[in-house]
C-alpha cells in the first residue's frame, strides 16, 4: 500500500521538487521563461505569496505561502501541473517532473531567513554563479517581484 501524504497545515514552506530523472531542463532559456511565467501567473491569481525561488538545472526551490483556501499539495500541483501543461502545448515535451516534493514548514523569522539564504546561495554552491545577484533564474537577481513574509500570528 502506498503511503499518503497528510494535508499540510497553513503556513509558509520551503519546497523542493526535481525534474524527471534529474534532466537538466532549466539550462534551456525557453523552459525557464515558461516556468517563471507559470509561477508568476498563479502568484497574480492569489494562489500563493512568493518569497524566494531558484531554478537550478534539474530542480526548483521555492519559499512561499499558499493562499488560505489552498493546501500546500494543491499549490504544488498547480505549479507543476500548470507548467507541464504549458510545456506540452508550446514545446511538446512530456514527463517534466519527478513525482512528489519535499517540504519544510517555516517556524520563525530565523528559519525563514536561513531558507531564503539557502535558496539564494544555491547557484553559488552549484558553481553556476559567483554571486546570487548574477544568477538570472534566482529571486536574488534584481527585478523579480516578491512578497514579504507574513509571519505566523
Amino acid at each position: 500500500m502506498k503511503p499518503t501524504r497528510l494535508m499540510s497545515p497553513p503556513g509558509t514552506y520551503f519546497v523542493t521538487f526535481s525534474t524527471f530523472q534529474r534532466t537538466r531542463l532549466f539550462l534551456i532559456e525557453s523552459y525557464v521563461r515558461l516556468f517563471l511565467k507559470t509561477l508568476y501567473q498563479y502568484r497574480r491569481q492569489g494562489k500563493f505569496q512568493l518569497h524566494a525561488f531558484v531554478l537550478m538545472p534539474d530542480h526548483v526551490h521555492l519559499l512561499f505561502t499558499p493562499a488560505e483556501a489552498l493546501t500546500l499539495e494543491r499549490a504544488i500541483q498547480l505549479i507543476k501541473g500548470g507548467y507541464s501543461h504549458a510545456v506540452g502545448q508550446q514545446i511538446g515535451h512530456r514527463g517534466i517532473w519527478q513525482k512528489g516534493f519535499t517540504d519544510h514548514r517555516i517556524r520563525d523569522a530565523n528559519d525563514f531567513s536561513g531558507h531564503r539564504l539557502y535558496i539564494h546561495q544555491n547557484p553559488v554552491m552549484g558553481k553556476l554563479a559567483s554571486s546570487p545577484l548574477e544568477y538570472r533564474y534566482c529571486s536574488a537577481f534584481p527585478g523579480f517581484k516578491l512578497d514579504a513574509w507574513p509571519p505566523a500570528a
